[in-house]
C-alpha cells in the first residue's frame, strides 16, 4: 500500500522533472517528451499506483497535451486488430465457462492419466496447460484449484498410510503445478497470454512483420510442451517427490465430479463446435488464404466471425437462448484490452519520434556476441517479470529490444520472441502472476518453497529459450 501511495505522486513528479530538464544532445524535444511520458507510465505500472488499465489511458491524454501527436494518432492503436483478436479469444473462453465445457475437458484429461499419485499430478499439469492455451491463465487456475483441493482433502482424510511429508509434497506439487502450467500453457498460442498479443501487434505495426497464429504455434507449442515436462520433472522427481504410488480415491472423486456434470448439454456441444472450428481456422489460415485469394483472411477476422456466431447460434429455439448473451460479457476483462491499446500507443510514439532508432544506433558498434546480448535481454526480461506485470514489462521493453536488434543488424523478431517468452515464465514469487498468487492463497505452500522451485525453473527457461533462439527461430523467421 505504501509503495502505491509513493508511486501515485512519484509518477507525475518524474514526468515534471524530465520535462523541465533540457533534452540530451542529439535528441529532439518531442522525443524527450515521449521519454518523460514513458517514465511516468513505467512508475505507475511498476508501483501499480492506479489500476494498470488506467495507466494505459495516459497516452490518450499526454500525447496531445505535450504536443507529441494528435488525438486521432494517440487513440488509433487502441483499435488495433490484435486487440480484437484477443477480445474474440476472451469471448470464446467466456462461452466455454458459461456451459462448463472447460471443466469437463479438465476432468477428462485428469481422469485419463490414471490412479498413480504422480500421474494425477501430471493430469492436472496437462489439463491446466491445455485450457490456458485458450482461456486466461487466471480463469484456468480459479477453475482447477477447487478440483485439486478436493483431491488433497480426500487424500488427507481418507488415507492414514501416508506420512505428513508425503501429503505435503503431493499438495505442494499439485498447487505449484497448476500455477506454473497456467503460465506456461498460455505461451503455446497467440491468445493464450497478454504479452504475446502485445508482441504480435508491435511487430506488425513497427516492423511490418505478420506473426500468424499457426506460425506462433509451431514455436510456442514445443516450448510449452518441453517446459511443462521440465517443470513436472523438477517438482515431482527432483525437489518434492511424494512416493505415494497409487491413489484410487482421487480417481473416484474425478468420476463423481464428471457424473455430476451429466451428459453434454446442447450448449456445450454448440460451443465445442465453434471452438474447434475457430481453432482449426486459425491453424489452417495459410491454406485458407490460398483457397480464397480474393478474401483478406486474418486471425482477427476469424476471431470476430466466431464472436458473432456465439451470439447467433441458438441453444434453445423456443426461449431464444443463444450460446452467449450480452449480459455474459460483463466478465470480459476490458481492462486488458485497454492495456494492449496503451502499450501499442506508447510503442508507436517511441517509433515515430525516432527513439527506437536511436537505441539501435547505440549498438551498431557492439563488440559482444549477438547471442550473448540476446541471452542477457532474455535474463533481464525473465527476472523483471517476477516483480512487475509481464504485460507492462513487454510494453516497455519490446521497443528497446527492437532498437537493439536493428542496431546489431538482426531481424527484431529474433530478439522479440525470446524476450516475450521469458516474460511469461514467472515462477519465483506469489505476486509475479495471478496464478501464483491464487495457489499461494490456498495455504499449501510457502514463499521459500515457491522460490526454491522457481529459481531452478527460471534458469531452465532461460536455457530452453536460448536453444530455441539459436536453432529454431532462424528456421521459422
Amino acid at each position: 500500500m505504501l509503495l502505491k501511495r509513493i508511486g501515485l505522486f512519484l509518477g507525475p513528479l518524474v514526468l515534471l522533472i524530465v520535462l523541465l530538464l533540457p533534452a540530451p544532445g542529439g535528441l529532439e524535444p518531442k522525443a524527450w517528451r515521449v521519454i518523460a511520458m514513458g517514465a511516468f507510465m513505467l512508475v505507475w505500472w511498476v508501483t501499480e499506483a492506479v489500476p494498470l488499465p488506467v495507466t494505459a489511458l495516459l497516452p490518450m491524454v499526454l500525447l496531445p497535451l505535450l504536443g507529441i501527436g494528435s488525438m486521432k494518432a494517440a487513440t488509433a492503436p487502441y483499435s488495433n486488430p490484435i486487440v480484437f483478436l484477443f477480445m474474440g479469444g476472451f469471448m470464446i473462453a467466456i462461452a466455454m465457462e458459461r456451459w462448463n465445457l472447460h471443466r469437463r475437458i479438465a476432468l477428462n484429461i485428469v481422469r485419463i492419466t490414471g490412479t498413480n499419485a504422480n500421474r494425477i499430478v501430471l493430469g492436472f499439469f496437462l489439463a491446466t496447460a491445455s485450457l490456458s492455451m485458450w482461456i486466461s491463465n487466471t480463469a484456468t487456475t480459479v477453475m482447477m484449484l477447487p478440483i485439486a483441493a478436493s483431491v488433497i482433502d480426500l487424500l488427507t482424510k481418507g488415507e492414514s498410510d501416508y506420512s505428513p511429508k508425503q501429503v505435503r509434497n503431493f499438495a505442494l506439487t499439485l498447487m505449484l503445478g497448476i500455477a506454473y502450467s497456467a503460465n506456461i500453457g498460455g505461451t503455446a498460442t497467440i491468445i493464450g497470454t497478454p504479452p504475446t498479443v502485445v508482441f504480435v501487434g508491435f511487430m506488425k505495426d513497427t516492423y511490418g512483420v505478420d506473426v500468424s497464429f499457426a506460425k506462433w504455434m509451431v514455436l510456442g507449442l514445443p516450448f510449452a510442451a518441453i517446459m511443462i515436462a521440465l517443470t513436472y520433472w523438477v517438482l515431482v522427481k527432483l525437489l518434492y517427490p511424494n512416493g505415494m504410488g497409487k491413489f484410487e480415491h482421487a480417481q473416484q472423486l474425478i468420476k463423481t465430479e464428471l457424473h455430476e456434470l451429466g451428459e453434454m448439454t446442447i450448449g456445450e456441444k454448440r460451443i465445442l463446435a465453434i471452438f474447434i472450428g475457430t481453432a482449426l481456422a486459425w491453424i489452417l489460415r495459410q491454406p485458407l488464404d490460398d483457397l480464397f485469394p480474393n478474401i483478406a483472411i486474418s486471425d482477427t477476422l476469424i476471431a470476430m466471425l466466431a464472436t458473432i456466431l456465439l451470439f447467433v447460434v441458438p441453444v434453445n429455439y423456443t426461449s431464444g437462448e443463444f450460446v452467449l448473451s450480452w449480459k455474459d460479457t460483463h466478465r470480459l476483462p476490458w481492462g486488458i484490452l485497454l492495456l494492449f491499446g496503451g502499450g501499442l500507443s506508447l510503442a508507436a510514439a517511441l517509433e515515430n519520434v525516432g527513439i527506437i532508432g536511436l537505441v539501435g544506433a547505440q549498438f551498431e558498434a557492439a563488440t559482444a556476441s549477438s547471442f550473448l546480448i540476446l541471452l542477457g535481454l532474455t535474463t533481464v526480461s525473465l527476472f523483471l517479470t517476477e516483480i512487475m506485470s509481464n504485460l507492462a514489462l513487454v510494453v516497455v521493453f519490446l521497443p528497446v529490444v527492437g532498437g537493439i536488434a536493428v542496431g546489431l543488424d538482426i531481424p527484431p523478431i529474433l530478439y522479440g520472441i525470446p524476450v516475450t517468452l521469458a516474460a511469461s515464465c514467472a515462477f519465483m514469487l506469489p505476486m509475479s502472476t495471478p496464478p501464483n498468487a491464487i495457489v499461494f492463497a490456498s495455504g499449501h505452500l510457502s514463499i521459500p518453497q515457491m522460490m526454491k522451485a522457481g529459481i531452478v525453473l527460471n534458469f531452465m527457461a532461460i536455457l530452453l529459450i536460448a536453444l530455441i533462439a539459436k536453432f529454431l527461430l532462424p528456421l521459422l523467421f
